[in-house]
């Protein structure tokens, strides 16, 4: 019991100690292994914060199959992934990975963004596009759809709810990229295409 004035301020900090016991430690381990060892689609974006470059988000499929073989390539979160990386690993993915992309440049992003629709509503529409034609084309049998979160989900729903079609059935986590194959794989074949495009002497607007 915690009593006077800063009692919620004592509670709190008890609290957050609680969250950092071995047992609490253990068990987010074993929540992040499941999310690691599984057949998943997942998604990631880039070029949000550039202000030259276009907007690339990709999902893609990654099989418990598939996991050795990108391990073994060195994947991971493509921010900690040097841009010779980059290029040298993703056509290798590309190949094995399914996937599917969609680039929005700064003339469309200009468009959109002067009709008062915020980032995270874009990053919405496009991470729900790609999703839905991963999941309706490929057809991949998988375990679970994972976005790297930056919207809560109610928001992130709100979001696209006027789209014609929408891809349900989603995990939200933060720093997925770190804690799946697929949303890793999508952030990496996203910084491949946001590298060529925003390298290029002639820019796809």
């Amino acid at each position: 019991m915690f009593q006077g004035v800063s009692a919620d301020v004592d509670a709190a900090m008890w609290g957050t100690a609680l969250e950092n016991t071995k047992e609490k430690q253990a068990e987010r381990k074993k929540e992040n292994a499941k999310y690691y060892n599984c057949s998943a689609v997942g998604s990631d974006e880039v070029g949000t914060g550039d202000y030259f470059g276009p907007i690339v988000v990709t999902a893609t499929f990654v099989s418990k199959e598939d996991i050795p073989f990108l391990e073994k390539l060195g994947v991971g979160d493509s921010k900690k992934i040097d841009d010779s990386k980059i290029l040298k690993i993703a056509p290798e993915i590309a190949k094995k990975i399914k996937y599917k992309s969609v680039i929005l440049s700064n003339r469309e992003y200009n468009e959109n963004y002067t009709k008062d629709i915020n980032m995270n509503k874009i990053k919405a529409i496009l991470h729900n596009r790609v999703l839905y034609q991963l999941v309706n084309e490929v057809r991949p049998k998988y375990d679970y759809i994972i976005v790297d979160e930056f919207a809560r989900e109610a928001r992130y729903y709100d979001y696209i709810k006027d789209q014609k079609v929408i891809q349900r059935n989603i995990t939200f986590m933060t720093k997925a990229e770190d804690k799946n194959m697929a949303v890793a794989c999508g952030s990496i074949i996203s910084r491949y295409i946001f590298c060529l495009l925003y390298t290029s002497p002639s820019p796809r607007d």
